[in-house]
């Protein structure tokens, strides 16, 4: 019966001003052969996809230092995963909407001509926001440049450039690279060259293929120590404090911060999640079920959030649970109880209960949060991390022989 299964399809969003579409697009092909999928490429405008979700046009300039610089070593930590080459261009971010065109004259297959004009972009340092950066990369892969760049600006196929970004945005797109997967049950989008091995798994159980092996997580790699930031207020952060237990175990070095506090000293919105536009949080919270169920962690979005998390990180604090494997499971405890069962962690009869179950003193555990120096002490971990560069939660620091080196997310522990 198995045999008999339809091959699903396989929408892929793409612009080439984006470095994780072009690292996504080197593993596409291979991710549909593998599912048995019908993949179907879809060129589209990322600045009218921005402009119709009122994002900034180069995202780059609204992060904070901190962000940028670690955005700009996790493009090549996802490029050196992928064994491909990645050299950020100057003047990035480049017009792309005439080599839009010009692949749009070609038409399909676009996938060959698009591998030229990524490889272009992000490998060779070609401005194809210039008729000669055009005209070279046609030429090389075969094209009439002269044809090709005669009917860049026609209207018709202006218009389908702008109905292709038009049908992207009625689909739920927001960013790129974004993969719909087709199928009986509705579309699914996933968004980035992180959940491509998602894709891949749903695309073989509706394929009937057998799922690929995951690929083994590099936590174990480095016997350095890791310190693990974290915060109670986030679903990231419960989730990613989940996989870390399960992968560094004794090697992670808790960390708890404040993370409200944090995003004041680094310019960030205090509850990051309100401030998405609305296709990027239903995906967001799509996501964040995608990412639990695969860590195994119990999850359900709480009633009340955001939640104020003070007390539970000093009494973090004051059990000391970076010292032993009871204040590791306290910490677990107290995120489940947030995540999963929908209990007040502000409130400190709850959060007794769960000392006492675990079992501390719970009522001393709350006398003791109470005390300046562990008030001081919550102030001092998140000055600390601040220091650290830490900008988001969860986050971890890697201590290698070559110094820190930081990896912000639940999903970049693969990376570690």
């Amino acid at each position: 019966m198995l045999a008999l299964m339809a091959s699903p399809a396989l929408r892929f969003y793409f612009d080439f001003s984006c470095p994780y579409a072009y690292v996504a697009s080197t593993q596409i092909e291979a991710v549909a052969e593998r599912a048995g999928a019908r993949l179907d490429p879809r060129p589209i405008l990322l600045g009218g996809v921005f402009r119709a979700r009122a994002t900034p046009q180069n995202l780059s300039e609204t992060l904070s230092p901190a962000k940028a610089r670690h955005n700009l070593a996790d493009m090549h930590r996802q490029a050196a995963r992928a064994g491909v080459p990645l050299h950020m261009p100057k003047g990035h971010p480049i017009r792309t909407v005439e080599a839009l065109r010009a692949l749009l004259v070609v038409g399909p297959p676009f996938t060959p001509l698009a591998h030229a004009m990524f490889r272009a972009y992000w490998v060779e340092g070609i401005d194809l926001s210039t008729e000669a950066g055009l005209r070279r990369v046609l030429s090389e892969s075969g094209h009439d440049a002269d044809a090709v760049l005669a009917k860049i600006d026609d209207p018709a196929v202006k218009q389908e450039l702008r109905a292709r970004t038009d049908e992207a945005i009625e689909a739920g797109v927001f960013g790129v690279p974004t993969c719909v997967v087709e199928g009986e049950s509705g579309p699914e989008l996933f968004w980035g060259v992180d959940r491509l091995g998602m894709v891949e798994r749903l695309l073989c159980r509706r394929s009937g293929r057998r799922p690929p092996e995951a690929r083994p997580a590099r936590a174990d790699s480095n016997e350095g120590p890791v310190d693990v930031y974290f915060d109670y207020s986030s679903p990231f952060s419960y989730i990613g404090c989940h996989r870390a237990e399960q992968l560094l175990g004794e090697r992670a070095r808790w960390r708890p911060m404040l993370l409200g506090a944090l995003f004041k000293r680094v310019g960030t919105p205090d509850v990051p999640l309100f401030t998405q536009n609305e296709a990027k949080r239903q995906h967001t919270a799509k996501d964040l079920e995608r990412q639990a169920a695969e860590a195994g962690a119990p999850y359900r979005f709480p009633t009340r959030f955001p939640m104020r998390t003070v007390l539970a990180l000093r009494v973090t604090l004051a059990a000391r649970a970076h010292e032993s494997r009871e204040g590791r499971r306290l910490v677990h405890a107290l995120f489940q109880a947030y995540w999963a069962e929908d209990r007040d962690i502000s409130d400190p009869d709850v959060v007794a209960q769960i000392c006492d179950a675990e079992g501390f003193d719970g009522p001393a555990l709350i006398a003791e949060a109470g005390t300046q120096p562990i008030k001081d002490a919550l102030f001092a971990a998140t000055n600390a991390a601040v220091e650290a560069g830490v900008f988001g939660a969860p986050t971890f620091v890697v201590h290698t022989p070559d110094g820190p080196e930081l990896y912000w997310g639940a999903d970049r522990l693969d990376l570690v």
